[in-house]
């Protein structure tokens, strides 16, 4: 935690600097909880993940079998529409890239999109190319602890921006659904819960696109 509040302003300066805090964003440690809706209990007997649509085979993995699927580990900073960034988050989880390269879910070439799909109906849209990106991750844990109810546990999508890679698309944080529980991979776009509400549909964090779906 920080000592003042000028060593917050420091350390957000020096952030700003090194081309790491977006505009319009503000330095926190804290991690706030921003969703919509109840948190909703999680069961390890009946919980799954669905991965269907523009995909040669539909795939459900039981909670015990997503446990065994290669993991990988990222350091991203991640930026909330809300206006508040954290830096040096460290997540560990299932890749989505890996899954395609070692074959465990095997796409058709018409996929383009991909529909996150939660607890509650809620969804959450982003193109193929972010999804496959080495910045976004099914993750399970934060900071080596298994992620919080409140975060989402047991599972949830995470896209932030590893320092170093302008070259990766970074959303917003909102951008990666609480509560995951299935993967839909499409061929044209369908905006999510939040896109429907008028947030913006590309939601770069460098664009500053906040808001206004296009």
């Amino acid at each position: 935690m920080f000592k003042s509040l000028s060593d917050r302003r420091e350390e957000e300066e020096k952030m700003k600097q090194e081309g790491r805090l977006p505009p319009g964003q503000s330095l926190t440690q804290k991690f706030p909880v921003l969703h919509y809706g109840p948190v909703p209990n999680f069961n390890p007997a009946t919980w799954d993940l669905r991965v269907w649509g523009e995909v040669e085979e539909e795939v459900r993995w039981t909670w015990d079998q997503f446990q065994a699927l290669p993991t990988t580990e990222i350091k991203m900073d991640i930026h909330c529409v809300t206006k508040w960034s954290k830096f040096n988050t460290t997540w560990k989880g299932i890749s989505v890239k890996t899954l395609a390269d070692e074959g465990l879910i095997k796409l058709k070439p018409e996929a383009n999109y991909v529909i996150q799909h939660a607890e509650y109906g809620f969804t959450v849209n982003l193109p193929l190319e972010v999804v496959l990106s080495d910045n976004f991750l099914l993750a399970t844990h934060l900071n080596d602890e298994p992620i919080t109810p409140d975060h989402g546990y047991p599972l949830r999508g995470v896209v932030g921006f590893i320092p170093g890679r302008e070259d990766l698309t970074t959303p917003y944080f909102w951008k990666g659904a609480k509560w995951l529980r299935g993967l839909e991979f499409r061929v044209t776009d369908q905006p999510g819960f939040w896109e429907q509400a008028g947030y913006h549909n590309e939601a770069d964090v460098w664009k500053e696109q906040r808001f206004g779906r296009y």
